[in-house]
């Protein structure tokens, strides 16, 4: 481990990579709003495009990055997450590199998709598959759908392929709140698959190096709040 300061490493320097200058900063960031009808058939849950808010939000994380270096921009390949990178590779002039296993967890995949979860599965079994997910917090409540082991499995992999790109410097991950709990939630063993809600474009940063992952950040949100107004959606 190379020290920044000349001085041997503490056991918290090491611990934490506080002081070294082999470390990875891996930016994870969620996409911006999307146009979503929670009501409609399952086909349009899956790959909705930005709405008006998450263009806007998208452009105003590019700005908020411009001045950071960030040696590549890696994206989930849903259109949402896609055209949020694309915002932000664009002030960086990087290309966006795509990796197909940072999309979202697949929940209700295996509805047909011209049909409603609601009519696929009744309003009562809805109705209980959300209370559990309200204290569960568990992929697995939902029937028909990416079991959490699997998802958990390529989401964590999928990041690390894009931290095998680098042994230091700055990347951006650009994915879905689910992929950010996943790959968070492995560091710290969180017991949920969502333990927390990351807004729209919020950034959550994580080090790497000397073989360790250390979560530093969650949740950054500021680049929204503008003289013009708060941005922030969930």
């Amino acid at each position: 481990m190379t020290s920044r300061t000349g001085r041997p490493p503490s056991v918290f320097d090491r611990a934490f990579l506080s002081d070294s200058e082999t470390v990875l900063e891996v930016l994870l960031i969620r996409h911006g709003q999307q146009e979503l009808n929670l009501d409609g058939p399952t086909g349009e849950l899956i790959d909705p495009p930005l709405s008006d808010q998450g263009r806007l939000q998208a452009r105003l994380l590019g700005e908020a990055l411009s001045t950071v270096h960030l040696d590549a921009v890696f994206a989930s390949p849903l259109e949402r997450a896609l055209r949020t990178a694309e915002a932000v590779a664009a002030q960086q002039r990087l290309d966006v590199q795509v990796i197909s296993d940072l999309r979202e967890v697949e929940i209700f995949r295996d509805v047909p998709d011209d049909q409603t979860p609601k009519e696929f599965f009744g309003r009562e079994l809805l109705e209980a598959i959300r209370h559990r997910m309200l204290t569960e917090r568990s992929w697995d409540v939902y029937p028909s759908s990416e079991r959490s082991a699997d998802f958990s499995h390529r989401a964590i992999n999928a990041v690390e392929q894009a931290i095998a790109t680098q042994t230091s410097g700055r990347i951006a991950v650009v994915c879905h709140g689910g992929v950010i709990n996943a790959y968070a939630g492995h560091i710290i063993a969180s017991p949920y698959d969502m333990f927390f809600r990351p807004a729209h474009t919020s950034v959550s940063i994580v080090a790497a190096g000397d073989g360790l992952r250390v979560l530093r950040s969650l949740n950054d949100v500021h680049h929204l709040r503008t003289a013009e107004g708060d941005a922030t959606t969930y």
